[in-house]
């Protein structure tokens, strides 16, 4: 408890008979030390008023604070939603309620610290069996458990001379989950409709796959090897075989939670950008009707064998919702040799890290082994600073050194990227904002070209 913060005044001493007031005062005082008694009935007389107005002032303060402490805490509920996006703000309502009469107080939730805020504190008078409720608002701007402790509440007393802090409601918990709007978007739309829609491009091609879907009637631009001859002689007109990609083949997303992931572009870091575009990518292929897995390897590790049908969205989610990179070297060879143990069947693994040349070694052996039975696609995130840096003006040596390092480091990349590909591997190099589409655009090319 603390009293409340009044305003300092300072007495005006220019006058006269304030003058003439500090010298008696003073007189008195020095007598007094000294043995001898001054008679001043007035002056007697405002010393006794002074002591009065002090007792009563002190009486006046302890019965606030009485008040004060005798006053029950108002009952605080606070709603929200159980679950919240990553990086999307969200409204939390806080109704109170006192059975104390004109209540004053300052309101602060006790939200996760981090979050971005605004609408908090608040005042508030509270009248009996009357309920006040607010709302603020709050964006999570990491994924994980978190809890809101309670509210903390300052009761002010009648007379404002005192103050009170206490905590009430109910600690609450929440998950924070990779934004998974785009998701929901993306559930109107086809596979090819989605795509375009996260701007990926892909060659136009016209009833060719692998798997039988129906016959129709020929459509100009359809190949001669299309043609169903037989059906054309029953039917007496031209008849079309119609194909679809093949389905049921299986995708795996093998995700680098080491320290390359720490790096952030803006709020996020790069791992929070892979998730949402690994979430994407995996629902356009179960859409597709393909079995979509997890492996996460590097710091904080996680599993989820490929599984068929939409409902496996939900299982990638609550496996990926809390997973956090660490600062740790990844050992790829290790996450390859546990994703050959455990990914038995034939399968498009898409690795995404942010590669770096002296990774190379490490990550050529983790390709070798995984070729023997998969299909590998690594898309290395590059640094939206390193494309900044690159191109802004040089107008003194410290710029021009920058500039001249970025460029070395741009070019060590890309040649450890051309290894890749040397040895047959696909790799895109791509910022956190090119992800999404690349990856899908990349997945639905290799469907359409039967290379699963």
């Amino acid at each position: 408890m603390a009293p409340a913060l009044c305003e300092e005044v300072q007495p005006d001493i220019a006058g006269p008979e304030v003058r003439i007031g500090l010298l008696r005062q003073g007189a008195l005082l020095v007598n007094t030390a000294g043995g001898g008694i001054v008679h001043e009935p007035a002056l007697v007389a405002a010393l006794e008023q002074g002591r009065l107005a002090g007792a009563a002032l002190v009486v006046a303060s302890l019965l606030d604070l009485a008040t004060l402490l005798r006053r029950p805490t108002p009952r605080v509920v606070r709603s929200m939603p159980d679950t919240w996006p990553i990086g999307v703000e969200r409204s939390v309502a806080l109704t109170l309620d006192s059975p104390a009469r004109g209540q004053r107080l300052d309101v602060f939730d006790l939200h996760p610290g981090g979050w971005a805020m605004h609408g908090l504190p608040r005042r508030l008078a509270l009248r009996r069996g009357a309920s006040s409720q607010f709302e603020y608002r709050l964006r999570a701007n990491a994924r994980g458990d978190f809890e809101f402790a309670g509210a903390q509440l300052r009761l002010l007393s009648p007379w404002r001379l005192w103050s009170q802090s206490r905590i009430a409601g109910q600690a609450q918990r929440v998950r924070v989950f990779p934004n998974f709007a785009p998701l929901a978007k993306f559930a109107m739309f086809s596979a090819e409709q989605a795509s375009r829609l996260l701007g990926a491009h892909l060659k136009r091609r016209r009833g060719e796959g692998t798997d039988f879907l129906q016959m129709r009637e020929y459509r100009t631009g359809d190949s001669l090897r299309q043609i169903d001859w037989k059906a054309t002689s029953r039917a007496r007109r031209l008849i079309s075989r119609e194909y679809q990609d093949e389905r049921n083949q299986q995708l795996v997303l093998l995700l680098d939670t080491g320290r390359r992931l720490l790096v952030r572009d803006g709020e996020l870091a790069h791992f929070d950008h892979v998730l949402d575009a690994a979430l994407v990518v995996g629902y356009l292929a179960l859409r597709q009707g393909d079995a979509v897995g997890l492996l996460a390897s590097g710091g904080t590790a996680a599993w989820v064998p490929p599984k068929r049908g939409l409902q496996t969205i939900d299982a990638l989610l609550r496996a990926s919702y809390a997973l956090q990179p660490q600062p740790v070297a990844t050992d790829f060879l290790a996450a390859a040799t546990e994703l050959s143990l455990r990914q038995r069947r034939r399968s498009l693994v898409m690795l995404v890290t942010n590669l770096r040349d002296e990774d190379i070694d490490d990550l050529m052996a983790a390709v070798q082994m995984l070729r023997k039975r998969h299909l590998v696609c690594i898309a290395s995130l590059r640094e939206d600073s390193l494309d900044a840096a690159l191109g802004a003006e040089v107008h003194d040596l410290p710029g021009a050194i920058r500039a001249g390092a970025t460029a070395q480091y741009l070019q060590q990349r890309s040649a450890a990227h051309e290894a890749l590909r040397n040895r047959g591997v696909m790799v895109l190099d791509v910022t956190c904002a090119q992800l999404a589409a690349s990856l899908v655009e990349r997945y639905l090319t290799i469907k359409r070209d039967g290379l699963l």
